[in-house]
């Protein structure tokens, strides 16, 4: 069974889009679908569990990571496949999670296009279609073993901004054997309407390379605040 683990804070449009996608694309698949809202999550997403392979829960704590933990403990598959929101998956979705995870490898990630034509997004996406400084990145959907994902100790929840990153170091420092899929999610680029492309890279480049430097978490969110207008 795959797991998809869908961590989401106030997004019920999104949501009310992306799971009638994924029952939509799971036939065939054994499935379930786990939406986990964050602990100060306000609209009214709940509404939208009434498909029967859908399960929401909340997380007890703030962040991310312990909302993507929270949602592993709650799996039965044996496939983890951590979801944002506002990002799509192509028909083919659960086909490739199950040919890579076949074909050998523990983990795998997928490339990106955004919901937007402009050609400075397109350079963007370009990167994600092979392994590279950006990696690992939350919205290139990560899937893994069980097993990986249990030995490797889940999300880092000391990690308030880049826990995403920090999963993809200690996969790359246990070898876990991963790929990136080259078929398209289609990612929102709803961040990109109040900030600037530049903004937006240089913000990023910055954070990752304090994240680099083992820069402490909280300093990063900080700066990650400071740097872009973001929702909270």
């Amino acid at each position: 069974m795959i797991s998809i683990i869908i961590p989401a804070h106030n997004e019920y449009k999104n949501l009310a889009l992306l799971l009638p996608r994924l029952a939509a694309i799971e036939k065939g698949f054994a499935v379930e679908c786990i939406v986990v809202l964050s602990s100060a999550n306000s609209d009214n997403s709940l509404e939208l569990q009434n498909q029967p392979s859908v399960r929401f829960i909340r997380a007890a704590q703030k962040g991310r990571a312990p909302q993507m933990n929270a949602g592993a403990a709650e799996a039965k598959g044996s496939i983890l496949a951590f979801l944002h929101a506002d990002v799509w998956p192509p028909k083919t979705f659960l086909q490739r999670i199950t040919d890579t995870i076949a074909n050998g490898y523990d983990a795998g990630f997928f490339s990106y296009r955004f919901d937007k034509e402009h050609i400075l997004l397109r350079m963007n996406a370009a990167f994600t279609k092979r392994d590279g400084f950006f990696t690992g990145g939350g919205d290139q959907c990560l899937f893994i073993r069980r097993s990986s994902f249990d030995s490797l100790g889940g999300f880092d929840e000391a990690q308030l901004l880049m826990e995403d990153f920090a999963f993809f170091r200690a996969m790359k420092s246990a070898k876990v054997p991963y790929t990136i899929v080259p078929e398209d999610l289609i990612v929102s680029a709803r961040k990109y309407e109040s900030n600037s492309y530049l903004r937006i890279n240089l913000a990023n480049l910055l954070l990752v390379l304090l994240f680099r430097l083992n820069v402490a978490p909280k300093r990063l969110r900080s700066l990650h605040y400071k740097l872009l207008k973001v929702p909270r």
